[in-house]
């Protein structure tokens, strides 16, 4: 044997895997087809926002939160409704993740040195019903050093573990198949790609130049999602939510390719949920990328106007910041607009420099790098928006900005083969809203969520804007943004029990065989279900990767 266990995938649920096993005292072989400078995957391009519940954060903030409230809007959320079939343990691994988020979740990431910033966000604020998807109280934790600060501990756990030798990492070695013996899996044998000096996240040569078998009594699969592939997105597109885009950007490095689970499914490996997934509406052109297509997300505050292609608002709840799929759903469904592959965001500087952060590490150079007088100096006190912001709405392909409303509807329809916006319309629709801000009453569903977010002292300090008119030209001048269907996860994969066994078509264990991460639907093949309440992928990995860790090592 060459390994007490062999982990495929050097992204945060193989490494935090990885971690769990090196405690336990085992050798652990480490294999990825990228190089040594992706340890980390994708988890290190991340915001960093983690699922808490009751936690001291948001209590200091005046949140009042409960396990009974989390499971609430997650079961609301997720919606499981193949409870006998695909969701039976999706839905068991969603009840303990939850616990887990009320409970030790804080404390194990602690001991880690992971610690968050004090004001918590509120994402994805739902469909404005009781029992149906959406998050009631802000429960987003962003992490000190963002997804990067979440990815290093497990990182440097692996890395010491390695100079100890009791981790060996086979980088540049692409799995094509598991060995099976008399039934049970043993080890993994493919490709060795050539030697590549590429950066971080930027794409590497598919140049075959040898072949490998590495054999351990256990192999966790830890080999991501399918949001770097168009054509997996395509192919598992489900019809509830329309044609896919003809044209769509992409959130994640091109080796988050979904090959693996593929190969999986071959060896009688169970997949469910393939058909669940998890696209942003918000996804816009990076004027300076790293991997193709690569697109940045707005997080949105909930101020800015949305409206379709054709320059109608879009109605509640598909309103900034609360319901992801739903907004996805009806641009994609509703028949006028579904031959469009965009949207817009009409918006003002005011709300630009409160509201507007953007996803990625790279974006928020103040987190990441952990400076507090940055921070507070760009985020709490400036009068631009945070520079990442400003270099987008300067340099990105996606921004207009003018005087007027006249001059941004005509720089607006510059943006698209023919001009679908009326300066006419939409300021007939700025008008009827602007009127609604004048007061603290409101009949507007979205003036009324301002009110309510500001409510809330996180949000009042950080996050949403003074309600103000649209067209006051002390709040400008006017922002336009295209915005674009950008991929990013896929929910369902490798049905695992709660030890993160993988199960193969009849639903039995496959003795030796673990997954981790958004392999395994971030457990059980779909936790989420339908919908993710945010924070919940970062978390769904070390959750996920820290009981096959586990399991694996008692069972060696």
């Amino acid at each position: 044997m060459d390994a007490d266990v062999i982990v495929v995938g050097a992204g945060l649920a193989g490494l935090v895997a990885t971690h769990e096993l090196t405690r336990a005292g085992k050798r652990v072989l480490v294999i990825d087809q990228e190089n040594a400078a992706n340890l980390g995957g994708q988890a290190f391009w991340s915001f960093g926002g983690l699922f808490l519940v009751d936690s001291p954060e948001q209590r200091r903030l005046g949140v009042r939160d409960s396990l009974e409230l989390a499971w609430r809007d997650w079961s609301g959320s997720a919606g499981f409704d193949r409870l006998h079939d695909e969701d039976s343990w999706a839905q068991r691994w969603a009840r303990a993740y939850v616990e887990f988020a009320a409970g030790d979740k804080r404390g194990y990431l602690a001991d880690l040195g992971i610690s968050f910033l004090p004001s918590v966000g509120w994402a994805e604020r739902g469909d404005l019903t009781a029992n149906g998807h959406g998050n009631s109280v802000p429960r987003f934790h962003i992490t000190w050093g963002t997804g990067t600060g979440v990815v290093a501990p497990f990182t440097e756990s692996a890395l010491r573990a390695a100079d100890a030798g009791r981790v060996t990492f086979r980088h540049r070695h692409r799995v094509d198949e598991l060995v099976f013996t008399d039934g049970a899996v043993t080890g993994v044998q493919g490709a060795i790609l050539a030697e590549d000096t590429s950066a971080r996240g930027e794409p590497s040569n598919r140049e075959v130049v040898g072949d490998f078998c590495l054999s351990a009594p256990a192999v966790v699969l830890a080999t991501g999602g399918i949001g770097g592939n168009h054509e997996h997105v395509r192919r598992h597109w489900p019809t509830r939510l329309g044609t896919p885009p003809a044209r769509m950007i992409t959130g994640v490095p091109a080796h988050v390719d979904g090959r693996m689970l593929d190969i999986a499914a071959e060896a009688g490996v169970r997949l469910v949920n393939r058909d669940r997934m998890w696209h942003y509406t918000e996804g816009i052109q990076n004027w300076n990328p790293i991997w193709p297509g690569h697109a940045i997300r707005i997080l949105p505050g909930p101020s800015s106007m949305w409206l379709d292609a054709l320059g109608r608002r879009l109605p509640a709840p598909y309103l900034p910041g609360y319901d992801t799929l739903g907004t996805l759903r009806y641009l994609r469904t509703t028949p006028e607009i579904a031959p469009y592959d965009h949207s817009w965001f009409i918006t003002t500087q005011r709300i630009v420099a409160k509201e507007f952060a953007l996803s990625g590490s790279e974006q928020n150079p103040d987190i990441t790098h952990r400076n507090r007088k940055a921070l507070v100096r760009e985020r709490l006190f400036g009068r631009q928006a945070a520079a990442p912001v400003e270099a987008f709405k300067q340099h990105g392909a996606d921004f207009v900005v003018a005087d007027t409303l006249d001059d941004l509807v005509e720089k607006m329809n510059s943006l698209t083969d023919e001009p679908l916006l009326s300066p006419v319309g939409i300021r007939e629709q700025i008008r009827d809203r602007d009127l609604q801000v004048d007061n603290a009453f409101s009949k507007d569903a979205q003036i009324q969520g301002i009110h309510n977010s500001r409510r809330y002292l996180g949000d009042r300090i950080m996050r949403t804007s003074a309600p103000h008119r649209l067209l006051d030209p002390a709040a400008g001048p006017l922002v336009g943004v295209k915005l674009h269907v950008l991929t990013r996860k896929s929910l369902g994969g490798i049905q695992t029990d709660l030890d993160s066994r993988a199960l193969d078509l009849a639903g039995n264990p496959i003795p030796g065989l673990f997954a981790a991460g958004e392999a395994a639907g971030f457990g059980g093949g779909g936790v989420h279900g339908y919908n993710s309440l945010e924070g919940t992928f970062l978390g769904g990995c070390i959750f996920s990767g820290r009981a096959a860790g586990r399991a694996a090592a008692a069972q060696i």
